[in-house]
């Protein structure tokens, strides 16, 4: 991962605080999980269900070919505020990031948040998933 991209800041971000004010930040992160644009307000039918998380996660990936850029979304309910939380970082993260960028990524975002002694293997397992989805949509768009 490159430093100074948003997700390495994110990573920074976590890293300079102690593991419960991660929790807490991890918290705040799920109430910034901005809104679905109206292509997929409507219906969730046009996004692909994130299976590996225990709530309800949906996700989308839209391509500017010719900015090579991602756009990327989430829809996961308000009573989900962990899997919330990992999909705002996600999309503040990656959102509007080269496809290289976004190819980049390893799956052990948890690790770099500094989370994996206070959240569980199995929510672990799921942002790992998110990171190994949107990586396959992209890998999948640019062939």
């Amino acid at each position: 991962m490159t430093t100074g991209t948003p997700l390495a800041r994110i990573f920074e971000e976590f890293q300079s605080v102690g593991e419960q004010q991660r929790l807490m930040l991890l918290l705040d992160y799920a109430k910034r999980l901005p809104e679905l644009p109206g292509a997929y307000r409507d219906s969730l039918q046009d996004m692909d269900e994130v299976v590996e998380c225990q709530s309800p996660l949906f996700l989308a990936t839209d391509f500017d070919d010719a900015a090579e850029v991602a756009h990327i979304y989430f829809a996961a309910p308000p009573e989900a505020p962990t899997t919330r939380g990992f999909a705002s970082i996600l999309q503040h993260g990656l959102s509007g990031q080269s496809y290289e960028a976004i190819l980049g990524v390893k799956a052990d975002v948890g690790s770099h948040l500094g989370l994996a002694r206070v959240i569980t293997p199995l929510r672990l397992r799921a942002v790992n998933a998110m990171v190994g989805r949107i990586s396959r949509s992209v890998r999948d768009h640019v062939g």
